[in-house]
């Protein structure tokens, strides 16, 4: 009997499965493929902490209104990634340059004026750039860009590196770690839970759901509905080049983040639709992958020489509301779920930090009342 079960190799389940097993919690985690093949590993490695744009814009103050408690676990999430290197004695290539979104009309940039008030009530720190003042700070930007807001609280860091660097020091504090695992069934029982599997069973007093795509599916075999979305996307990488975009850059005109690495690639994203093989596998959509790219070079017309290596598709998972599922769920005590829409990458050390807490009786460690967020 394990005090605690946490089923999900990713970036959320590992960290929870550390900060229990640091705690002294007798833990167990179950991944059914291996860590961090999913969306934790398939990302562009982006620490967000400020408003996203796209739904701003879409959606205004409705929207915002409850969005704000997420937007201050984000500046929560950003601060607990500056402490990680050290606490994980690991360089997961953490690099806080800040974020640049710009924009290329009059009626975007007024939207950023009003997003960056909301952000700068919520403590960030985040400065308006017209055009001149973008041209001193972003030479490297299309002179299409007529201004922008950065945001010094953001950056970016290694996916291939985080994940398995929690899995290591979760196992040095004892937890056990089973991969290929796959979860067929999971049945209340006296004392606690017991997790049927495709390679036995397991006995829990309790349970974590940090499953990622899959959190509704395990959530469904004790009743619990989560309102969880999936989405394939893809990425690309380029070859290596001299230092050229120093920010995490966004454009509100189209999709796209784009950043570079401490190995020089960029990394060119922002959510463009991948495609589903037939067997319903996420795989690049050529498409998708040309209009990306252009959209990348019209914001920085230097990367029209460089040659893309390699690009791949995953899984994002999101909720409507962009509002996080944190907490044990009230109509199976002892059954806790731990995820975090969209910006998962970002937030899923403090998701597992949380929820830690919570398993244990303990107060969260982030001043925001997580239990708005409780399933």
């Amino acid at each position: 009997m394990h005090d605690v079960i946490v089923i999900g190799g990713g970036l959320a389940g590992a960290a929870t499965a550390y900060f229990l097993a640091v705690d002294g919690v007798s833990t167990l985690l179950l991944e059914r493929h291996d860590l961090n093949t999913q969306a934790s590993g398939a990302n562009a490695g982006g620490l967000h902490g400020q408003i996203p744009y796209e739904p701003f814009a879409e959606e205004g103050d409705a929207w915002m209104a409850g969005f704000a408690p997420v937007l201050d676990l984000m500046t929560a999430a950003v601060a607990l990634w500056r402490e990680l290197p050290a606490m994980l004695r690991t360089d997961l290539e953490v690099a806080m340059t800040g974020g640049l979104i710009v924009a290329s009309s009059e009626a975007d940039l007024r939207r950023l004026e009003r997003k960056a008030r909301i952000e700068r009530r919520h403590g960030l720190d985040v400065e308006l750039l017209d055009r001149t003042a973008l041209r001193d700070f972003a030479p490297y930007v299309s002179d299409t860009m007529i201004g922008g807001a950065f945001c010094a609280t953001e950056g970016n860091a290694n996916p291939l590196r985080a994940t398995p660097a929690f899995a290591a020091r979760a196992i040095q504090h004892g937890a056990k770690i089973c991969t290929y695992t796959n979860v067929i069934g999971v049945a209340r029982q006296s004392g606690g839970f017991r997790v049927h599997t495709d390679r036995g069973d397991f006995d829990g007093a309790r349970v974590v759901d940090a499953a990622g795509a899959d959190a509704a599916r395990i959530a469904a075999m004790l009743g619990v509905t989560l309102a969880i979305e999936g989405e394939p996307i893809q990425a690309s990488v380029t070859e290596r080049v001299a230092p050229l975009v120093p920010h995490l850059l966004y454009y509100t005109g189209s999709m796209l983040t784009l950043k570079q690495t401490a190995q020089g690639t960029l990394i060119i994203g922002g959510g463009w639709p991948a495609a589903l093989d037939p067997q319903q596998r996420p795989v690049v959509d050529a498409e998708s992958l040309v209009r990306n790219l252009a959209v990348a070079i019209d914001v920085v017309p230097a990367l029209a020489s460089l040659h893309v290596v390699r690009s791949w598709a995953g899984v994002v998972n999101g909720t409507k509301d962009w509002r996080p599922i944190l907490g044990e769920c009230s109509s199976v005590p002892g059954f806790y779920v731990s995820f975090f829409p969209w910006v998962g990458f970002t937030a899923g050390p403090l998701a597992g930090r949380i929820v830690a807490s919570l398993v244990q009786g303990k107060p969260p460690p982030v001043d925001v009342d997580v239990r708005a967020f409780t399933p």
